[in-house]
């Protein structure tokens, strides 16, 4: 760079060193070491681009300065999203910003340039200039105005916004039209808070992606302030407006100031393991100090929480209506809590009939809501409450009694990832003989050969992989003296043991149940099998009840909410506060992270809380939430999220190269795992090409610190309860990140569409998938009076040991809402995020991902129309269609969203 000393005289004339420049501009002769200013340049110099001779490059100071003379206006148009909380008529905030917007100071958008200041070294000015309200739309605002942005400010990587409203804006996007190289649009989709609750200014980065060592010299400052005030300082109860991503354990599930029984233990730490959530800063409870206090809402970060316009439409609006509307309704309606279904035909009646509520205030809004639930509503009598009927049930409506259908949906249903191919023999228990008694299983060769008849040996069935089980004995056992304790519930240990057939599908062998010693009882256990006397068809059938029940709990609590919502919730703080907006990682993540905090935060409110609506409804009840954190403890690794590692570590797959995906099958009839392999193929496809474009390097995952730091803290914090474990994938190569991201992602979309909108086809004809059992086996003590009454009226011992009343209901009305796609649903692979469209090579990639989905979904179609294959097709049989990418608004079925967002 030239440089020199520059006096300035009292008549604004610069007086320079005499020594001749190697060149002559129009006569002008300049020192070799001068930097022109531009006052001088404008004075002295009439210099047009293209007009200068000389003999070296030394006169580009003066061309580059000409140039600066020149300047380009912008066109700016921000588009802010109409809400309620901003545009609401009735306030008087919304009068000032009115006012605000009539003198035309409502926003302040400053450009800020990605280059430093040749001459400084130092950030270059930003560019101010007020947007003014232009007029709008049905559901957008339109601000604009115009800057003029010199040639010299270089290129726009990002803009600072300040709010000077009284209220928050939600800002869609903003446009800058008028540069030479065209359009610019800067996607926000975001939050601005008003200055007036905060004086801080929103930075927006442009679509483009940096990684750190790439991030332009002046946006360095702004990416890492950012990702400071991201952080926050761990201080203070969090404000609505604010954006700050922390950890806590949790410890808000109970309500121990309102009574002793709602208290709950801590989930988090050495006593109980778990995944963290976000902090909220809520003060602690009087009676607990170890608790914090509940609150009528639950800070989530602001971009976390649905904006007012998905609000209305999105499904946890709708679980919300439920919860504080129609769920209160049915307990008014269903005075006695414990009261049972009398007969089968009560049941049936749910769908027919419907049931009668009290007066329902909002009657517009549910009906709104409740397209399907609420299928009539008088307006002269009582409201009616009548549920849509599922559709294995219209197919089918003795479905559930099948033993093959409930074999089936070991692979095909709602819960199709925890059975597991059975590699020893005999079965044992790993727990302490002392305490829980005898470890070795009821379940005896005898038993096994001749509900095989003959066909093999157990060794040569177990040789032949032919055996499967699902074993809930060692989980639940130390769980049974404490909920035998409350009331309307009962718990054993379960084994289930299936029979691989001839052609592809499972066959159920035997149930055991245990109790340990307990009431000075000793242990207690017994096996049921299948059987054609009535006595033995009877407690077999009361058996399945139970361990339906246990497959429910462990389903809702587990493959459900640990695997997916908890544990995803230390990836979404961690990305966050460690990935800037403009990281690729960052932004390849963020379409899968939508709105789980939020949905997470409601759940804590009125899911998985103290009398929830899962201890109400589920077989541990208080215990519910403690049960999930022992399975975080004793089974849960990262490693094992990637469904092929799942599956081989269940035994259901074995690696073999020559085989599709790598890996063959135990089951070849494996609906979840057919499908589910499919789509994680076309998953690490896309992430392996994205990852690629932008980590060109082999070693530049390793060196970017943000990287680095977004993964370690995932480790040690999010999931700090299992940092010191071996099975931590490294992350120092491409395909270390390949993996990782895979795996996330397909826990965000693949498994949690699976484990969640089967949910009302299967459980909503509760029988299918009671949640809940709530009598002992008769045969526990046959002196017993409930002994007499099951050989008496079996059908009835079945009905009592169902789910009651107001529990069905409530389960019912839930899953409803949770199975159920609303129309601005984001599936997987259908809309493209901004900063992958502005890339071409991006685009051209994610296209092809795209396309890879749309032939997934005719693979499926082929599949389920292959009467072969008899786990997703046959006679009254629902198809397999869980894993289909894309779905029609409601309870379809089908569909696989981006993320956790229901």
């Amino acid at each position: 760079m030239l440089r020199t000393q520059i006096n300035q005289s009292k008549n604004n004339i610069f007086q320079v060193s005499k020594k001749p420049w190697p060149c002559n501009v129009h006569g002008i002769s300049a020192p070799s070491a001068l930097v022109w200013s531009r006052p001088l340049i404008q004075r002295k110099l009439k210099v047009k681009r293209g007009s200068v001779g000389c003999r070296n490059n030394n006169i580009k100071a003066v061309a580059v300065t000409e140039a600066e003379k020149k300047s380009v206006k912008v066109r700016v148009t921000v588009t802010v999203q109409l809400t309620g909380g901003f545009f609401s008529q009735f306030s008087i905030s919304r009068g000032l910003d009115d006012i605000t917007d009539l003198i035309g100071k409502s926003l302040l958008l400053e450009l800020v340039s990605s280059d430093l200041d040749p001459k400084t070294g130092e950030e270059k000015k930003t560019i101010k200039g007020y947007v003014h309200k232009t007029g709008h739309e049905e559901e957008e605002v339109k601000y604009e105005t115009e800057i003029e942005v010199p040639s010299s400010f270089g290129e726009v990587g990002a803009i600072l916004v300040e709010n000077e409203h009284h209220k928050e804006m939600y800002l869609k996007d903003v446009l800058l039209d008028g540069f030479i190289n065209g359009p610019l649009r800067i996607s926000c989709n975001s939050w601005v808070h008003s200055k007036y609750d905060k004086p801080s200014k929103r930075v927006f980065f442009t679509n483009k992606s940096y990684v750190p060592s790439e991030t332009p010299e002046g946006l360095k400052r702004l990416r890492e302030e950012e990702l400071v005030h991201l952080r926050g300082n761990g201080q203070g109860e969090r404000k609505t407006y604010e954006r700050v991503y922390d950890y806590d354990v949790y410890n808000d599930l109970g309500d121990p100031d309102s009574s002793d029984d709602l208290k709950r233990p801590v989930l988090g730490g050495k006593e109980n393991p778990y995944p963290r959530r976000c902090r909220t800063g809520r003060p602690r409870c009087d009676t607990d100090p170890a608790s914090e206090k509940r609150s009528s809402s639950v800070y989530v970060p602001r971009d976390e929480a649905f904006s007012d316009v998905k609000q209305q439409t999105f499904s946890t609006n709708t679980v919300y209506s439920a919860l504080h509307a129609v769920v209160p309704s049915l307990q008014t309606a269903i005075l006695d809590s414990n009261l049972g279904f009398p007969l089968f035909s009560s049941i049936d009646d749910l769908f027919n009939e419907g049931v009668n509520l009290p007066p329902l205030k909002d009657k517009n809004s549910l009906r709104t809501l409740f397209p399907r639930l609420i299928k009539a509503i008088s307006d002269t009598q009582q409201d009616l409450l009548r549920f849509e009927t599922p559709s294995p049930m219209e197919r089918d409506r003795f479905f559930w009694f099948r033993d093959e259908e409930f074999a089936r949906q070991t692979l095909a249903g709602l819960n199709p990832c925890c059975l597991q191919l059975v590699t020893e023999w005999p079965l044992k228990s790993k727990l302490d003989p002392k305490v829980f008694g005898p470890p070795e299983s009821a379940i005896t060769t005898e038993i096994v050969e001749r509900e095989i008849r003959g066909y093999f040996t157990i060794d040569e069935a177990i040789k032949q992989k032919k055996m499967f089980i699902l074993d809930y004995h060692d989980l639940l056992l130390p769980f049974v003296e404490q909920i035998r304790q409350l009331e309307g519930t009962t718990l054993y240990g379960s084994r289930t043991l299936f029979f691989l057939t001839i052609d592809g599908t499972l066959r159920p062998l035997a149930i055991e149940l245990t109790r340990p010693p307990m009431d000075g009882k000793p242990q207690w256990k017994q096996v049921f099998t299948p059987c054609w006397h009535s006595t033995g068809v009877w407690l077999w059938r009361l058996a399945k009840a139970h361990v339906l029940s246990h497959d429910s709990g462990y389903h809702q609590l587990v493959s459900h909410w640990l695997r997916t919502h908890c544990c995803t919730e230390p990836y979404i703080i961690a990305t966050n506060r460690h990935l800037s907006a403009m990281h690729p990682i960052y932004r390849l993540l963020h379409p899968h992270f939508r709105y789980t905090m939020e949905i997470n935060a409601l759940a804590r409110e009125a899911l998985i809380n103290a009398n929830g609506v899962i201890e109400s409804s589920f077989t541990p009840k208080k215990y519910s939430v403690l049960l999930s954190s022992v399975v975080y403890d004793k089974q849960w690794q990262f490693d094992l999220q990637a469904l092929p590692a799942d599956l081989i570590h269940r035994g259901m797959a074995v690696k073999d190269p020559n085989a599709p995906h790598g890996l063959k099958l135990t089951i070849e009839d494996y609906p979840y795992a057919n499908d589910g392999l499919l789509l994680w193929d076309a998953i690490k496809q896309w992430v392996t090409d994205y990852v690629n474009h932008y980590y060109a390097d082999p070693n530049q995952v390793e060196s970017d610190k943000e990287l680095q730091a977004w993964w370690e803290e995932i480790r040690t914090v999010g999931h700090g309860d299992k940092k010191d474990e071996p099975w931590w994938p490294v992350l120092k190569t491409k395909q270390d990140l390949v993996e990782i991201i895979t795996t996330i992602v397909w826990i965000t979309s693949g498994h949690h569409a699976a484990v969640n909108f089967g949910q009302y086809n299967y459980a909503g004809y509760f029988p299918n998938r009671p949640t809940i059992a709530r009598t002992n086996m008769p045969t526990e003590d046959p002196s017993d009076p409930e002994w007499e009454f099951f050989m008496e009226k079996p059908e009835f011992a079945l009905l009592k040991c169902f789910p009651s009343q107001i529990q069905a209901t409530t389960v019912m009305s839930v899953l409803d809402i949770l199975s159920s796609h609303s129309p601005d649903e984001e599936y997987l692979g259908q809309t493209i995020e901004p900063s992958w469209e502005d890339d071409p090579i991006v685009k051209a990639k994610f296209e092809v991902f795209s396309g890879r989905l749309k032939e997934l979904e005719g693979i499926i179609d082929g599949r389920n129309a292959d009467r072969k294959l008899r786990n997703r097709s046959g006679a009254g049989v629902v198809p397999y269609e869980l894993l289909k990418p894309f779905s029609e608004p409601g309870v379809t079925g089908q569909g696989v969203p981006y993320s956790i967002s229901i």
